[in-house]
């Protein structure tokens, strides 16, 4: 199972619409330095650096230094944590749901 501190990480960096919006927009046309992704988002450079840098912090995405510009491009873990996390919850309550609907069938066809 996933370490909780690392989907926490994950999550709270997603939760941000402007860091999604980073992701989305890295995910579409590749890397970008902050300010060419601050200028669309209406945030000022300084903004922009600190949500890049909670969403370097969690692996989502990696910068470099080229000339006087970060380049970020996305990261190598992507969201595999969290896609890890989620999935082990949806096939543990897609078990349970299974098998209430089964007790109901049986329930539903016992009283008939």
């Amino acid at each position: 199972m996933v370490h909780s501190h690392v989907v926490d990480r994950t999550l709270a960096a997603i939760a941000d619409p402007s860091r999604r919006d980073v992701l989305e927009h890295l995910g579409r046309h590749g890397s970008a330095s902050i300010g060419e992704l601050a200028a669309p988002a209406g945030i000022t450079v300084t903004g922009m650096a600190k949500h890049v840098r909670v969403l370097e912090e969690a692996g989502l995405v990696a910068t470099e230094k080229v000339g006087r510009t970060r380049q970020v491009r996305l990261g190598a873990d992507r969201l595999d944590d969290a896609m890890a996390w989620i999935g082990f919850y949806q096939r543990l309550w897609e078990r349970r749901l299974d098998g209430l609907d089964a007790y109901c069938t049986l329930k539903d066809g016992a009283g008939r």
